[in-house]
């Protein structure tokens, strides 16, 4: 588990970085977010709306990005990243891994907090308030789905949320800081995030090679069957703030929510879901998980990776 944090004292965005800000005069005819990013964009619904309603809904999309990032990295990923490095993980670790997790926790902060600047500063130039999206129902739903996949270890469902979360790879960390069509501000914060997400990726996955080493066969065997479901209810969007933007933009509660579906359910939703975790189900594939009779299969069964393979 050595390595990932290694340089962090001279790599981590907090440690060496700068604040980014947006300068409107050098940035004309860039977008705040790329249409190709955003699902609904594409649906004939959206089409209609008026071209100035439709750039509205790309910056909302960047806002939902930013607020996402300042609540699920503080109030899902530092919740586990404290349990290790203080201690309370219920796993033995170096110290030298404790101290890893709290440069993690430090690097979440500085996420969550360059994330409302950003946000803050955009809304100010752009006249598209930064809206009010707490994520709570996410965050409960979290909750619900550590509590009832794991109740036995629920300690350990926290920190398997966290593992999924940091090893996860998006199109947004992967694209946007490559895309010069794209505000330089928002391309030089994910670009930050992005680096710093690598390093978190690295030492997650090791974190989680040597949690699943440490369990005895029987937990080993639940958290497998465990682990899709925590997969998917990781993943499954929080479309609350992309239906409220819609219905700003214009469209009725009952267009909106028809959009929302169309877009992010069914087997839309599950492609995105298996594109956004292979790295996640490598790392399980590498530690052992399919290993465990009946694991793969149950993988195939939750939609996450090709029935054929099982």
């Amino acid at each position: 588990m050595t390595g990932a944090m290694g340089r962090w004292h001279e790599q981590a965005g907090v440690r060496s970085g700068v604040r980014r800000t947006f300068h409107e005069e050098a940035e004309a005819g860039k977008v705040f977010f790329p249409e190709r990013l955003v699902p609904y964009l594409s649906h004939e619904a959206v089409g209609e709306l008026p071209d100035e309603r439709r750039r509205e809904l790309t910056v909302r999309h960047l806002h939902q990005f930013l607020l996402s990032t300042a609540h699920l990295e503080t109030r899902v990923v530092n919740r586990g990243a404290e349990l290790i490095a203080n201690g309370r993980s219920g796993f033995e670790l170096p110290a030298s891994s404790r101290l890893d997790a709290f440069k993690v926790y430090c690097d979440e902060g500085y996420h969550a907090l360059y994330s409302l600047d950003l946000a803050e500063q955009i809304g100010a130039v752009t006249g598209v308030a930064v809206p009010d999206w707490d994520y709570g129902g996410f965050v409960d739903r979290l909750a619900d789905v550590a509590a009832t996949t794991l109740p036995h270890h629920r300690r350990l469902a926290v920190l398997l949320q966290v593992v999924v979360f940091e090893t996860l790879i998006t199109a947004v960390l992967h694209e946007i800081p490559h895309d010069d069509t794209v505000v330089t501000a928002v391309r030089d914060t994910v670009r930050d995030h992005a680096l710093d997400e690598g390093r978190h990726h690295r030492y997650f996955t090791g974190f989680f090679h040597e949690l699943w080493r440490q369990l005895d066969a029987p937990t080993r065997a639940e958290v497998a069957f465990a682990l899709p479901a925590l997969l998917r209810g990781c993943l499954l969007w929080d479309v609350e703030p992309v239906r409220s933007s819609l219905v700003l933009a214009g469209l009725d509660n009952a267009t909106a929510t028809a959009v929302v579906r169309d877009c992010y359910g069914g087997d839309v939703g599950d492609e995105r879901i298996r594109s956004i975790c292979r790295s996640s189900l490598r790392m399980c594939e590498s530690a052992g998980v399919f290993a465990v009779p009946g694991a793969l299969e149950h993988f195939a069964a939750h939609g996450l990776i090709d029935g054929s393979a099982s």
